[in-house]
Formats: C-alpha cells, sequence, structure tokens
C-alpha cells in the first residue's frame, strides 16, 4: 500500500503546475493533501478511481485537506470534534476495519511564536484524538506538522532555535508524540540521514541550495513497526514550497 502525503500552498495553483499527472505518476493508494486553500466548488478534479473527501476552512482561500483514496472507508471523521479548532478545515480521518488514516495541517505558531500558545493546546488535543483512534485499531498519520523535530532535520538549526517550526515546545510536543507509541517513518528507516527536506523557502534561494526543513511527516503506530516497507521524500517533485512525501506499508 502507497500513501502520499502533500502540502500543495493552495491547489488550484498546482493543478495549473502538472498535478494531475504528478498524481497518476505517484499511483497512489490514499492521496492526502495540506494548504488546498480553496472552498466547495471551486474545483472540480476527475480522479478516475479515487473517493475524495475535502475539509475546508471557514476563512476563504486559508488552510484546508482533502484525501484522495482508492480504499473507500467505513466512516470518515472531519475535524477534531472540538470547535476551537474545526475552523480551519485541518484534519481528516478515514476508518477501515483494521486501521485509521489521518491527515493533519498543524496550525503554524507564526512570527515570534504569536500563536504557540493555541499551538500547544491543538498539540494536546490532536495527541489525545489520536490515542483515543490507537486505543481501538492502529493509526497511520501524515501532513504537515510544521516541526523539524531534530537538528538533522533542517539546514540551519543554529539560527532557528526559538523561530516558529523550531522551538523549544514545539519539538518537545513532537517528542512527547513519540513517547506515546507512535514512530516518525522516515527517521525509522533513515536515522542519520542529512539533507533531507520536504520544505523550503521561496526566498533565498532555498530550494536550489537545500536550505530546507523536514516538516512533512508519516508517522504510524507502534504495532504497525512490522508492516513498514519504505519511506521517501520526493524532492524532484515541484509545483509548492513543499514536496511529497511517501510511506509504503503492508497493509
Amino acid at each position: 500500500m502507497k500513501l502520499i502525503s502533500w502540502n500543495v500552498n493552495g491547489l488550484r495553483a498546482v493543478v495549473k503546475k502538472g498535478f494531475v499527472d504528478i498524481f497518476n505518476t505517484l499511483d497512489a493508494d490514499f492521496f492526502c493533501l495540506q494548504e488546498t486553500k480553496l472552498q466547495e466548488g471551486q474545483i472540480d478534479l476527475d480522479l478516475p478511481g479515487y473517493f475524495q473527501y475535502w475539509n475546508y476552512a471557514v476563512k476563504k482561500g486559508y488552510s484546508g485537506t482533502a484525501i484522495f483514496t482508492k480504499h473507500e472507508p467505513l466512516e470518515v471523521f472531519y475535524g477534531l470534534g472540538k470547535e476551537e479548532h474545526d475552523q480551519e478545515g485541518r484534519v481528516i480521518t478515514l476508518r477501515y476495519s483494521d486501521y485509521y488514516v489521518v491527515t493533519v495541517y498543524t496550525p503554524n505558531s507564526q512570527n515570534e511564536l504569536k500563536r504557540l500558545d493555541y499551538r500547544m493546546t491543538w498539540e494536546e488535543d490532536f495527541l489525545a484524538y489520536l490515542l483515543t483512534l490507537n486505543q481501538d485499531k492502529p493509526v497511520i498519520m501524515c501532513g504537515d506538522l510544521n516541526v523539524a523535530h531534530e537538528n538533522i532535520d533542517l539546514k540551519n538549526w543554529k539560527t532557528n532555535r526559538k523561530n516558529a517550526g523550531f522551538s523549544d515546545e514545539e519539538r518537545q510536543k513532537f517528542t512527547d508524540f513519540l513517547n506515546e507509541g507512535f514512530i516518525d517513518t522516515f527517521r525509522y528507516f533513515y536515522p542519520d540521514l542529512e539533507g533531507a527536506y520536504s520544505w523550503w523557502s521561496y526566498r533565498f534561494n532555498a530550494r536550489a541550495n537545500n536550505a530546507g526543513w523536514r516538516i512533512d511527516y508519516f508517522c504510524v503506530s507502534e504495532k504497525l513497526k512490522a508492516q513498514l516497507i519504505s519511506a521517501k521524500i520526493h524532492n524532484d517533485i515541484l509545483g509548492s514550497d513543499h514536496c511529497p512525501v511517501e510511506l509504503e506499508i503492508n497493509l
């Protein structure tokens, strides 16, 4: 089973840059998107053989997630079931007989960590949500988590220490998440690989210089460890400031 996750930073723009061709070439069982930045009816994607599930933000042109899958779920959930979190279209959960698939677009803490307090509340509530799912059956969670976990996960870690995405608080929440029984699948396969990034600023020629961050993840319940096959970062695929990340797993 192949799963792809991609923060497209505006799906309508990426469609003009060859999204459908990329989608068809990758040929995933699950194709999860973050930051779609659109409302219902603003796009008509013809993806034969796929079921489409969308979660839109109330605010126009902001946030939003989607999952396209070849496998019809038993049930679909949107958001976390908490009003304070569910206005921005950030979470979709698909329930299957033996597992859950969750895609998420984690809130950014913003410049000078203006939204850090909210981010901490989000992290606690999202972890509680995943742990509830995990009690029922194993979870495959993917998306833009807006955190580089360790120094190895971004190029310029020394100068970003207290910035959004690399604050001590955000990194600790990701550590707490892993300690609750989840695996960062890319680091499972490549624990020491440097220079592996999934996001690059549009400024300073960052992508050409590979001055990036790894903030897009596939994480799975420990119970699925033996079923992991491979993890990849498709840094050759353009169209967004993020690139797609991939997980292959035996389900």
